[in-house]
């Protein structure tokens, strides 16, 4: 039997300059004026329904970054309040994490007028008993883990990332206590793809052809056993933004982590930066449209998984909606 062929573009919308290696505002501008505007067009383009995923904080200071997305079909989800490296989830409280889930909900719900359902944690940083908060703040999917992913290394909270190294790959329910494990929790969790290397458009903009090589492993994976792919890219990875002077700032703890995290990390993601990440964007989406896959949201997969588990155990499924 064929297996379905799902493809869900993600998008994190931030103000993280990536030229400039910092949080700033004004990247916030660009974001608006040219990183947005490139992505919905292509997307409609090849008829991409995506989930844009913000920060609070963007979305306060520029509320029309997010309605243009809305207004154009895709889903609006939640990338926490704030991306700053002192704020992460995995490093805030319990209580700390449900206020910060529950404002950046409001925010964008207060913006579309309609519920907010789906999270990505910025930098994918969330800890073991995050699906829990998650369903109290009234969140139904997630999208932070990055099954099989190794990289982790090279980005902030990389010891907790370890347990991606184990985590499911296809989109499992989690559990409670939990978020890397399958369980019976409410949350729905869409991995981010990877095979050893990450699917997403940093890697695609600094190695385009090992890129498309992860990508065809990938592929037959998906014939083989239906799994889904979740590719991962940043609005301000399309910008041609303004280099401002001085040293790359330093968000690590410890030289060796500023070092990879902080210094080589840089170098590596200004490649391809802007107008010129797009023609290589595009080559990954005609793809998918050339093998029939079809373009959805984080929440249509929830319901679409939540369909698919009725029919499989109508006795223990209540009503999706």
């Amino acid at each position: 039997m064929a297996k379905d062929r799902i493809c869900l573009i993600t998008n994190d919308v931030e103000t993280t300059s990536i030229l400039n290696h910092k949080l700033r505002d004004k990247t916030g501008e660009y974001v608006l004026a040219q990183g947005m505007p490139r992505l919905l067009d292509l997307y409609d383009k090849y008829g991409v329904k995506a989930t844009f995923f913000y920060t609070g904080h963007i979305a306060q200071l520029f509320p029309e970054v997010v309605k243009m997305a809305y207004e154009r079909g895709h889903e609006v989800g939640s990338h926490g309040l704030t991306h700053e490296v002192a704020q992460a989830f995995d490093v805030l409280s319990p209580e700390e994490q449900l206020s910060h889930l529950k404002q950046s909900k409001q925010i964008l719900e207060d913006i579309i007028g309609e519920e907010v359902v789906s999270f990505r944690a910025p930098a994918a940083r969330v800890d073991k008993g995050f699906s829990s908060i998650m369903r109290e703040a009234g969140f139904k999917v997630d999208s932070s883990v990055s099954s099989q992913r190794f990289d982790m290394m090279f980005s902030f909270g990389a010891l907790k990332k370890l347990h991606w190294i184990t985590a499911p790959r296809k989109a499992y329910f989690v559990r409670e206590d939990n978020i890397f494990r399958k369980g019976d929790s409410s949350v729905l969790e869409a991995p981010i793809s990877a095979m050893g290397f990450p699917y997403i458009g940093t890697f695609m903009r600094i190695a385009p052809w090992l890129n498309r090589a992860t990508r065809r492993m990938l592929y037959w994976e998906t014939l083989c056993n239906g799994r889904q792919f979740v590719f991962l890219t940043h609005p301000n990875e399309f910008i041609d933004e303004d280099r401002e002077g001085g040293k790359i700032e330093r968000r690590a703890s410890n030289y060796i982590a500023y070092l990879l995290g902080d210094v080589l990390r840089h170098k590596l993601k200004v490649k391809n930066l802007g107008e010129k990440a797009l023609p290589i964007y595009e080559h990954e989406l005609a793809f998918f449209q050339k093998k029939g896959f079809e373009f959805i949201t984080c929440k249509d997969l929830y319901q679409k998984t939540c369909l698919n588990h009725a029919r499989l155990y109508p006795e223990n499924v209540s009503d999706p909606a």
